[in-house]
């Protein structure tokens, strides 16, 4: 049985603390200041949340609720909220991913597959990595006979430095199986465009 639990490592939350301390000294701040002097833990606490899916495994959260089932049409799970790291500058990318399966046999409870878009985003990711993560977990734990996954997303790395493109967005697909079929994966596009940003 799979349990979500939040859970923090006193001597990691330690280690980043104290790090945290001397960058914030680096930057030219007084940690020691008032409204400092806590950050350096909070800051380690929110970085052991954003990255908890390194702790998580994705296969084993499925299998605790994967069912003999004989329907066979698209089961879509659509706007899932996403948060992340980008691993390039440790700034956050935001969104939400939208998932299809074809069942072959096996229907998984419909909240895994949001526990599973988290366990990959809760890394430190780059988003063409992270839709064929969540792609690849689902295909190889339920063996369906397709799977699709398209993830748009706002990035602060694009948005807050570099170009600072305010508005811009990036949507990255990822198809198998059935999903490779034009007509197949029209028909997922066609249920999620509603929710795809214009």
């Amino acid at each position: 049985m799979y349990h979500k639990e939040e859970t923090y490592n006193s001597d990691t939350m330690a280690f980043i603390a104290s790090q945290m301390k001397a960058i914030i000294a680096g930057l030219g701040e007084d940690p020691q200041r008032e409204g400092l002097q806590k950050t350096p833990m909070r800051s380690a606490r929110a970085l052991q949340f954003l990255t908890q899916g390194y702790q998580q495994d994705a296969h084993h959260i499925m299998r605790s609720a994967l069912f003999s089932e004989s329907y066979s049409e698209m089961v879509v799970v659509k706007d899932i909220e996403l948060y992340s790291l980008c691993e390039h500058h440790l700034l956050p990318f935001f969104g939400k991913a939208h998932v299809a399966y074809i069942p072959n046999g096996k229907v998984v409870g419909l909240s895994k597959i949001p526990r599973v878009v988290d366990v990959f985003s809760r890394r430190l990711q780059v988003q063409e990595r992270l839709t064929h993560q969540i792609l690849d977990a689902i295909n190889d734990t339920i063996q369906p006979l397709g799977v699709a996954v398209v993830i748009e997303a706002r990035h602060f790395c694009m948005m807050m430095r570099g170009v600072q493109k305010q508005n811009s967005s990036t949507t990255t697909s990822a198809f198998c199986g059935e999903f490779e079929k034009l007509q197949t994966r029209n028909e997922f596009i066609q249920l999620i465009s509603k929710s795809m940003s214009p």
